[in-house]
Formats: structure tokens, sequence, C-alpha cells
């Protein structure tokens, strides 16, 4: 199987600080269009997100069950089936106890993607991580995946590092399904090694 995986806020859905509250979460313009494009290439589609506002006492790790109710149900509307939802709690600097460390999960460390390729048998090195700051791009990078930064002015720092480059950049969700079509069909053509030129 391959994967999208997806970043929420500001890449998914409309960008609300610390916002765990279902009727506020929209679709960002364009992404319907640009998911049902992906799932005709046959890409199943997963989000993985960081949700420090749980450690930060914001609200609790309970609300993240409507959350992904409403995610798939926006999604459903426009005909998409949402795969999998995953979600790091945990902040080194939160103020609930339980969530306040480092861990393994919590973006640019690649565990939520590694934890659903382990689930659900997906194949890294043909999938994709589409995220709107370069802690997406670094997660997708480490774990094996491609990556693709929505440039919409969510990254403010631009901490660059041989894991921060993303494989493309887009101005949004529908111009990065545009090119991650075009990067399979450039695939596609490439010759296979060792094959002869006909004629």
């Amino acid at each position: 199987m391959k994967a999208i995986f997806l970043d929420q806020e500001g890449t998914l859905v409309n960008d609300i600080p610390f916002n765990a509250e279902p009727r506020r979460i929209h679709l960002v313009s364009g992404a319907g269009a640009a998911l049902r494009l992906l799932a005709e290439l046959d890409y199943r589609l997963f989000v993985v997100c960081n949700q420090s506002g749980i450690a930060h006492g914001c609200f609790t790790e309970a609300a993240m069950g409507p959350v992904s109710d409403r995610l798939g149900d926006l999604l459903f509307r426009e005909q998409l089936v949402l795969a999998g939802y995953y979600y790091c709690p945990h902040h080194p600097l939160g103020t609930v106890s339980e969530y306040a460390c480092a861990c393994a999960c919590r973006k640019p460390s690649p565990g939520m993607l590694l934890r659903a390729a382990h689930e659900h048998a997906i194949d890294l090195r043909a999938s994709w991580m589409i995220g709107d700051i370069l802690h997406d791009v670094e997660a997708g990078n480490r774990a094996g995946c491609r990556t693709l930064l929505i440039d919409n002015g969510s990254e403010t720092e631009w901490r660059l590092g041989p894991r921060r480059l993303p494989t493309r950049i887009a101005p949004d969700l529908y111009s990065a399904a545009l090119l991650i079509a075009e990067h399979g069909e450039r695939e596609d053509v490439r010759p296979q090694a060792g094959a002869r030129p006909l004629g």
C-alpha cells in the first residue's frame, strides 16, 4: 500500500491554533479535489499531527476521537475515506506531567509514520508526507517518504538541513496533488534497469 500522510492544521484543515472543537474544523480550499486525485492514483489517506494542546492542558486526549470523526465525516462528504488518524499528545515543555516529555512520535521525529506503516503495511518509499512546516518534511524524510512542503506562510524559521529539504514545494494542497501525480507519471515512463531501446 502507498500512502499520503497529511499534517492537519494548515495543510488539510484551516489553521486554528489549539482547536479541538469539531464544528470549527473545515477542509482547506481545494482539499476535496486534491485528495480525490490522489485517491484515484491509489494512495490511502492518513493524518499525522502534533497535538501539543493536550500536553499544554488546552484540551484532553478524549477530544481526539471527535476530531478524528469530524475529519472522517468531512472526507466522506468528498467521497473519500480516511484510512488512519495518528496524533502526538506530547511536548517537552508541557504543563500536564503525563504528556510533558520528549518522545519518538512528535514531528520532526518519524514515529507516527513508522507506526502507521507497521499497522497498515505501507510502502514508505512509495508514499508522500505533505505538510506546511519543515518539521513535517523532516519527519517524512526520516521515515523514508518523499516529501512536499506547502509554502503557505506557516513556516517562519526556515531552519534548513539535510533532512529538511522537501522533494517538492507547492503553494496549496491542490497544487501539491498535481505535482505528486506528475511525479508518478515520470516514474512510470522511466526505463527499467537493463532495458534496451526498441528499433
